[in-house]
Order: structure tokens, then C-alpha cells, then sequence
């Protein structure tokens, strides 16, 4: 308990000063805004004692304009994503009048979309367009709501246009919480009614929360239905979360010590 409270200080003051950040975070050139993400999504795993590994297919460094598409389980999943290959998220409209860190969205560059709304969703495609096009990586949770992790709800198809539009590659990434021995951990799971304070004390009190990022082949998008990449994409990712080995990881080069990176290779 104390301990869980002494984190928990940590990763206020963590916030805090990622607040300060996003005052002049616009402003930045664009490889500074990446290495500030990367930075500052690593140290809050560190301060939150959550080991991370990435896994599986990494892609090249001159792959650029990206769709990267998960299975959602928490908040955390932005955080750890963004400490492998820094993005800009989609996120649902009501994060942003989330108290704070609705603010702390908002000036990293998030999109908020009304999925109720369909003009909504094609404004929001035409700007994943655009980021793709000026070779920014852009971050989606297809299903569109959190689920407890064992296996990925439906992938809905409609925000994957904007990548079909400039011919993108859309990346299906798995997203695994477990114990470290593989075994399956809902700790971080972010479902129902749950606030994001009660989320945060129960990944604070976790004993032992890892997440496993497998990075699984991209799905070129060339004469493909955005319905078909979407089912393939999350057919990609039931499979690697059913054959899911935490024993296999692949290390992402220049990461931080205090995490659980190993036997670094290719860059991502």
C-alpha cells in the first residue's frame, strides 16, 4: 500500500511535468516531439513498475506514413505504443474533456472523434490522410472500446479509408498483459464503469504487470476493401495473441535500462 502510494506520487509529479511539456510541445520540431513521447512514455512504465517488450516483425526505418492498428485493453496502451514507435492516437471524443490529460491529449496532437457522428469520421480520415501522407505514424484502436484482453472484438473498418486513400501500409499490433511467465494479467484492463483513478491504483498495486507489443507483417492496402483489411488485420492478431510466447522478445535499440528490453536489433 505504501508503496503503491509513493508510485502513485511519482507518476502525479510525472504528469505534471508532462504537462509542462505540452505548453511548448506544438512548437517542437517534429523529431523532438517523437523523442519527447518516447522519453516520457518510457519513464511513466518505469515509475509504474511495468516491464515492456516488443516482438515479432519490426519494420524498416524508411517506412514512413504508417497506420499502426491494436487490440485495446487500457489507457496504457497508448503509453506503451508510444514508447516503442511514438504516433499520433485516435481517441474517442470524450477523452478529451477528460480532466488534464483530456488537455494533455489535445496538445500532443490527438484526434478526438465523434464515432456516432458519420461527417465526423470523414473529417477525421482525411486528416489521418494527411498525416500519412507527410510520413507520420497514426495510431487506432479499431474496436473502437476496451476489452479485458483475452482475445480482440470486432475491428470495425471505417477509419481505415484514410490509409486506403494515399495507399498506406496499415501495421497490426498485438498488445499482451501478462506476469512476466506469459501468464495472463488483467490488472490494466479498463472496462465498464471504471475511472481512470481506480485503473491507475489497480495497475499501482499490480505485483508483477508486463505488456508485450507484437509487431506483426504489414498489410498493404493496395486493391484491398477497408472491410477485408480490417477483418485480416484483426484475424493477425487473434492468432499472435492465441500463440502469444513472452519468451521470444526482440529489443528496441536506445531503450532506457529500467526497462525490459532485449537482444537489440533492426530498428523499428
Amino acid at each position: 500500500m505504501l508503496l503503491a502510494c509513493f508510485r502513485g506520487s511519482r507518476v502525479a509529479c510525472h504528469i505534471i511535468y508532462g504537462i509542462w511539456l505540452a505548453c511548448f510541445f506544438p512548437a517542437l520540431d517534429k523529431s523532438i516531439q517523437r523523442r519527447t513521447q518516447k522519453l516520457w512514455s518510457r519513464k511513466l512504465l518505469d515509475i509504474l513498475h511495468v516491464g515492456l517488450e516488443a516482438q515479432g516483425c519490426h519494420y524498416p526505418a524508411d517506412m514512413h506514413g504508417r497506420l499502426l492498428v491494436a487490440n485495446h485493453i487500457s489507457w496504457l496502451d497508448v503509453i506503451a505504443l508510444n514508447a516503442v514507435v511514438p504516433a499520433c492516437f485516435v481517441a474517442k471524443s470524450d477523452v478529451k474533456s477528460w480532466p488534464l490529460l483530456g488537455w494533455l491529449c489535445h496538445r500532443v496532437g490527438t484526434l478526438f472523434i465523434n464515432r456516432d457522428n458519420r461527417r465526423d469520421t470523414m473529417s477525421i480520415n482525411r486528416k489521418i490522410s494527411g498525416f500519412l501522407k507527410q510520413g507520420e505514424c497514426v495510431a487506432l484502436f479499431p474496436e473502437g472500446t476496451s476489452t479485458d484482453g483475452e482475445f480482440p472484438g470486432k475491428f470495425h473498418s471505417s477509419l481505415l479509408q484514410g490509409a486506403i486513400d494515399v495507399n498506406s501500409a496499415i501495421c497490426p499490433v498485438a498488445i499482451r498483459y501478462h506476469d512476466g511467465a506469459g501468464h495472463s494479467n488483467g490488472d490494466a484492463a479498463f472496462v465498464g464503469d471504471m475511472s481512470f483513478v481506480q485503473s491507475l491504483w489497480k495497475i499501482l498495486c499490480s505485483p508483477s504487470l508486463h505488456i508485450t507489443l507484437v509487431y506483426l507483417p504489414p498489410l498493404p492496402c493496395t486493391i484491398k476493401t477497408r472491410r477485408l483489411l480490417a477483418s485480416q488485420a484483426q484475424g493477425n492478431i487473434h492468432m499472435a495473441l492465441a500463440t502469444f510466447s513472452p519468451n521470444h522478445s526482440v529489443c528496441v535499440p536506445n531503450a532506457a535500462t529500467s526497462l525490459r528490453w532485449k537482444n537489440a536489433i533492426s530498428p523499428i
